[in-house]
């Protein structure tokens, strides 16, 4: 809209000037004013908004708990009070052994109800004569009590010559009964106007201590689980909302409600352990596939809840840690903080860690094959070499190590072992062969000394072999036709650790392995139930856990597939006679000490120290000169990038005789920089490119150039 047009110039006479710029002002109507909104409306949203309010719910809410408590309380006391009145408490007991088929225990409750009807009825009737009795007990005691009372006074009244006091005692009992009628005058009005609220603060308190409110009255760290103690009704209600028709219809009908199914509840470490026995028509399997919900249904998480089946028939054992508990550590291992600990291989125990409850956890290795696997970087060499650290602490025993990662791992032991074998390559995986050839060898030595002298004696020998997942997929094949690696008859590595485990354990001739997921392929059936202690740590299916422990742990409770990859680390399932667990049980849970290169090197310089001095067989390549460029990308592997320090520490232990003190980061970067693919800073450090000594292989095989590291 426009308004009026006011010049604000005069008109020029001159025809011959232009005129001058005119300016228009234009009027903009103010805007309509917002309708007011009704009193009425303001007042609802104000009302609303309140209600609505975090404050005014958490505090309605509580208002509601507190009351419900009252309510909740008062019909736990009238139940307690019915229970002891009635014979409900046997009724519901005798229903409870009925439901779980023990009929023997039915029927000795039947007959303590029937004595308490009889004892019941005998009270009764003995009310019918009280009232006479109580009045003749009344009227003989008032008279005896007078005369006692005059006697006295009589006494009284000869010991001071004062006829008076015959009287004396029998006032003083007056005047003391006058004063209680007195006291109970006044107390009596603010009894009675206190007593309800008394009994309803009684009440309260019953009703808080066993939450007797619903779930949507109750603070959100009670709804959810969050720091509530495990009691019988939670594991009960747990159990009942499995899933399982049978079980539940079996709890309904149970008179306390299944708490009879339960053992005492005992705290086991950092939680508790629960036995409980199904009832009939209910199999101990049926309750293991559900450890998930289970575990939800008690508010933990599934790591958190362990199965067992213990010896008892129909039973489960649960084992349920406390919020949180697995993620905290379980401290340094007793080998780092004891420097004075040794190590007896026929006798002793290696600490290796804690059990779920707590419990150090101590394996014996006298005359037994070792079998670890699990995932990668979960810990399985940590693992293995603590059993070593510490049985490296008794002088008597020989090591002989293949490490087919060849990282350093095993280092340490260059002093200690006889052979130290250290690298990937598939000629490691033939040298580690025949390591384990020559211990079949000893073995054999040993077994024939022992037929011409049944008496002798022979120091422990370790074969170990860490990684052997690479030497049972190698592809090599000897001069004779027989490959390496693979899991037949014509297989030198298998049949070679197969012999030993039928007859190295008589001549102290022990083959420990680690390996990686465990399949028929990399780890052979045979070669797995060889071994008398068998530990895995996480894995990705029941199927591989059933390779690594065998069926009747898995049956038996035993799950490290359910184990939390990255989380769970060095935590082991160990099926073993020689370690301690439950009677009943074929497996173990394990956490075992971490120990760091560093104080593992401290242990083994310490082991050292025990023995008379070991020159190690460190074998390694003998080819004089090797393919650097390819090198470097075998010890990258499947990563893609590393860091200059750890390629050149596993150049090193590849080819120690050739990758020596003389390669550093400047002579692996000028080989790289030769093909145009210098190491690239990432993150503030040096690191080496997988795609980058790839481009530079396919370069130099391009252009028919190579490099050789002398």
């Amino acid at each position: 809209m426009s308004g009026n047009v006011v010049h604000l110039h005069k008109e020029d006479p001159e025809p011959e000037r232009d005129p001058a710029p005119v300016t228009t002002l234009t009027v903009v109507p103010d805007p309509p004013a917002a309708p007011r909104v009704p009193l009425w409306l303001r007042s609802g949203r104000a009302v609303r908004a309140f209600v609505q309010h975090e404050t005014t719910r958490t505090t309605a809410q509580g208002i509601a708990r507190h009351g419900l408590y009252v309510v909740g309380g008062a019909r736990i006391v009238g139940r307690r009070v019915w229970d002891s009145r009635t014979t409900a408490r046997y009724e519901r007991y005798m229903r409870t052994a009925e439901a779980a088929g023990n009929f023997e225990a039915a029927a000795e409750w039947e007959e303590r109800g029937q004595r308490f009807r009889d004892a019941r009825h005998r009270r009764r009737m003995d009310l019918l004569h009280s009232p006479m009795d109580a009045a003749k007990g009344a009227a003989v005691s008032a008279g005896a009590g007078v005369g006692v009372l005059v006697v006295l006074g009589i006494a009284m009244a000869v010991a001071t010559k004062d006829p008076t006091d015959v009287v004396t005692p029998l006032m003083a009992v007056i005047m003391f009964i006058n004063l209680l009628i007195t006291i109970v005058q006044v107390v009596w009005g603010p009894a009675i106007t206190l007593g309800p609220f008394l009994a309803l603060l009684a009440l309260w308190s019953v009703g808080a201590h066993q939450q007797a409110a619903p779930q949507w009255a109750l603070p959100a760290a009670v709804r959810n689980g969050e720091g509530e103690p495990i009691t019988p009704s939670i594991v009960v209600k747990a159990l009942r909302d499995l899933g399982i028709a049978p079980l539940k219809n079996a709890i309904k009908e149970m008179g306390d409600a299944g708490a009879s199914m339960l053992s005492p509840i005992v705290i086991a470490g950092c939680g508790v352990e629960v036995d409980v026995t199904l009832p009939s028509g209910v199999a101990t399997n049926e309750v293991q596939k559900r450890r998930r919900k289970l575990a939800e249904n008690l508010s933990r998480h599934e790591h958190e809840v362990f199965i067992t089946i213990p010896e008892a028939a129909r039973t489960v054992r649960l084992w349920i840690a406390d919020s949180g508990a697995l993620d905290e550590p379980i401290g340094p291992s007793p080998l780092v903080t004891d420097e004075t600990m040794t190590a007896d291989y026929k006798k002793g125990k290696a600490p290796w860690g804690r059990n779920l409850r707590g419990d150090a956890a101590e394996l014996s290795m006298y005359q037994r094959h070792v079998l670890i696997t699990g995932r990668s970087n979960q810990g399985k060499t940590a693992a293995l070499r603590s059993l070593a650290l510490w049985l490296s602490l008794d002088r008597s025993v020989q090591f002989w190590i293949a490490d087919l990662k060849g990282v350093g791992d095993w280092s340490m032991y260059d002093g200690i072992a006889q052979v130290l074998i250290e690298g990937p390559s598939d000629d490691h995986v033939i040298q580690a062969t025949e390591m384990v050839e020559d211990a079949v060898e000893e073995m054999n030595r040993r077994i024939e000394e022992r037929r011409t002298d049944p008496t002798a004696t022979f120091p422990p020998l370790i074969v170990l072999v860490d990684e052997a997942q690479v030497a049972f997929m190698c592809p090599v094949v000897g001069d004779d036709k027989r490959p390496y690696g693979g899991a037949k008859a014509t297989s030198r590595y298998f049949m070679a650790v197969r012999k030993i485990h039928n007859q190295g354990r008589a001549v102290d001739v022990l083959m420990w392995q680690g390996t990686q997921d465990p399949t028929d392929q990399n780890l052979p059936k045979l070669v797995r139930e060889g071994a008398h202690t068998r530990a895995s740590l996480v894995l990705g299916t029941e199927q591989q856990s059933r390779m690594a422990l065998g069926d009747k742990a898995v049956d038996d409770g035993a799950a490290p597939h359910l184990l939390r990859q990255g989380l769970d680390k060095g935590t082991l399932v160990v099926a073993s006679d020689g370690i301690e667990m439950p009677a009943g049980q074929s497996s173990i849970t394990v956490r075992t000490h971490f120990i760091d290169d560093e104080p593992a090197a401290e242990i083994a310089e310490r082991a050292k120290a025990l023995r008379d001095g070991v020159t190690t067989l460190r074998v390694v390549d003998q080819a004089e000169e090797r393919d650097a460029l390819a090198d470097v990308a075998t010890v990258i592997g499947d990563a893609a990038r590393l860091r200059t320090n750890e390629v050149l520490k596993r150049l090193h232990s590849l080819a120690p005789t050739v990758y020596g003190d003389q390669w550093t980061n400047d002579r692996l970067k000028s080989l790289l920089e030769e093909y145009g693919e210098e190491p690239k800073k990432s993150h503030g450090v040096m690191v080496v490119h997988r795609d980058h000594v790839l481009r530079a292989l396919a370069n130099r095989d391009t252009d028919g150039s190579a490099s050789a590291a002398q």
